[in-house]
């Protein structure tokens, strides 16, 4: 299947489809955000803030004139239909994952992994899940709402099952949804410290890698939906993608940017490098 690149791509993503074997599209999606709303414009606004960028990691040693991925922009989602838009994703996700590609997606919010995550489950039925974010999303549903972005983890388990979801960086949640995960997931509260024993534990499995960056501390990323005091410094999440580079990765995504709350820029530019991050490590 062959298909035009975007006009505008993310940086050192613009090579053609059939030679990539990455595919970034993304999915401006915030139907059910639950506080402050803005994270619909976060992948075009990070096209543009990454020409800030240098191709090369000094993190990583590597670089993206090095590597093959293709930018499918923007899915182009109607107002008012959750259940389509997650269809859209879903199919959009699937095409990539039959054509032998690694789907990476930028949200959006973070409902929008679950048709990913649904899409990469057809064809890796022993997926796991490395979910890195400030709250644990397990709530069975939010004021009568399953499809939400405060549900998504707890639907990614519906069909994923017990103990294939680690959590890390989690500091906030109903009470009920930390009991939950200790009988049903893997989840640290505050840091990513045991990290290497999941990556181990995992070993060639495929998995999923979804980074919402409010795991982040406000005082780096100020730019989002639901801030959370505390969390992770920028270092760390330079860690943490370091440490999983070597996991077989078939699908990722970055979620949660809300670029209009951070005047500065500073919380598009960590986002986008977290995007250059993760796309080198996969």
């Amino acid at each position: 299947m062959e298909r035009s690149k975007n006009v505008l791509t993310f940086l050192g993503f613009d090579n053609e489809y059939n030679e990539s074997k990455i595919v970034v599209f993304g999915s401006p999606f915030d139907g059910t955000t639950s506080f402050r709303p803005g994270t619909r414009f976060a992948p075009g606004i990070m096209r543009n803030e990454s020409y800030g960028l240098e191709t090369y990691s000094p993190y990583l040693d590597k670089d993206l004139e090095d590597i093959t991925v293709f930018d499918a922009g923007d899915l182009d989602f109607p107002f008012g239909n959750t259940k389509k838009v997650l269809d859209m994703i879903r199919s959009f996700t699937t095409d990539i994952v039959r054509n032998g590609k690694i789907p990476v997606m930028i949200g959006g919010e973070h409902l929008v992994t679950l048709p990913a995550v649904e899409a990469v489950y057809k064809e890796h039925k022993d997926l796991c899940i490395l979910h890195f974010d400030a709250h644990t999303d397990l709530r069975e549903d939010y004021m009568g709402e399953k499809l939400s972005h405060a549900t998504v983890i707890r639907r990614i388990w519906d069909f994923l099952g017990d103990h294939k979801i680690y959590q890390f960086g989690i500091r906030s949640g109903e009470k009920y949804e930390f009991e939950w995960a200790k009988e049903h997931t893997k989840l640290t509260k505050f840091t990513c410290d045991g990290l290497k024993d999941a990556v181990k534990e995992i070993g060639d499995k495929p998995v999923y890698v979804t980074i919402d960056l409010d795991i982040l501390d406000p005082s780096i990323f100020p730019g989002t939906g639901t801030i959370e005091p505390g969390g992770i410094s920028f270092h760390d999440m330079m860690e943490v993608i370091s440490t999983i580079k070597d996991l077989n990765i078939v699908g990722a995504d970055v979620v949660e940017l809300s670029p209009h709350y951070d005047t500065s820029g500073v919380s598009t530019a960590v986002a986008c490098k977290i995007i250059r991050e993760l796309v080198l490590a996969i």
